[in-house]
């Protein structure tokens, strides 16, 4: 029986750890039956290294999505490598550790607009590098971390994920005409990169220990991947401007 990705071309950016969500969608993406090209900054060869351990080869391209010059050069470099695009996933953020770790009175204005370029407004800005090679349609998924509350120690990357959020409903809107589909993946916390950069993630993901309804587990990102993997398929076909959480359920959980 063929995969639920069977046939299509997918970009995947943010693998950076094995751990990580970004790999474990690479990796369910290939069993699935996509062909998939990875993007990687600062360190394409770090992300080389890890690509080695999913299931098939894939090339990996630089890309630093504040960089005009890499997304312009983007769909050129993924037109030789697949020709065109059905899928992008945005698994991309950052914010200065002046912006984190309970600094969110005094933070700078420079480092929470690092944030809300390299973690919100490069969605805008990935998608529409690849918006070229996807002239059938296709599906854009991001990641985010449930910007409707004030978290621990999340500080800027609260507001950045509450942006990158709006983003994703206003390109579900203007790309819909194209029959391209915006969501994104609210996930609970895991140990990831990201969960790595941030002062006092045990503290966060601690509420998960008691709150959520569904036991969760901080080492596993591939529930994640599978969310991602799912809304890359055609088995959401009208369904754009969601998000859908893989968090346990405790997003439905009051005190």
């Amino acid at each position: 029986m063929s995969g639920i990705l069977e046939g299509k071309r997918v970009l995947i950016t943010g693998v950076l750890m094995e751990s990580s969500i970004a790999f474990h969608t690479a990796k369910l993406a290939q069993e699935q039956g996509a062909e998939i090209i990875l993007t990687a900054f600062p360190r394409p060869t770090l992300t080389e290294r890890i690509a080695k351990k999913l299931p098939r080869p894939t090339k990996v391209i630089e890309l630093d999505v504040t960089n005009d010059e890499h997304l312009g050069r983007l769909a050129d470099l993924v037109a030789e490598e697949l020709g065109g695009l059905d899928g992008v996933v945005h698994s991309i953020g950052f914010a200065p550790q002046d912006a984190l770790g309970g600094n969110f009175l005094n933070t700078p204005f420079e480092s929470v607009s690092t944030a809300m370029h390299v973690s919100a407004f490069s969605l805008k800005s990935l998608t529409m590098a690849c918006l070229p090679l996807m002239q059938n349609g296709g599906s854009v998924v991001g990641l985010t971390f449930d910007a409707s509350f004030a978290w621990p120690q999340y500080d800027w990357m609260g507001p950045a994920k509450a942006a990158l959020e709006a983003t994703s409903r206003y390109l579900a809107r203007d790309l819909g005409k194209q029959n391209i589909r915006c969501n994104l993946i609210s996930a609970g916390p895991l140990g990831s990169m990201a969960a790595k950069s941030i002062p006092g993630f045990d503290e966060l993901a601690s509420v998960w220990d008691t709150r959520s309804p569904l036991e969760w587990d901080v080492k596993n990102p591939e529930p994640a991947g599978r969310g991602v993997v799912a809304l890359l398929s055609d088995w959401f076909p009208k369904t754009t401007g969601e998000i859908v959480h893989v968090d346990g359920g405790l997003h439905a959980i009051g005190a």
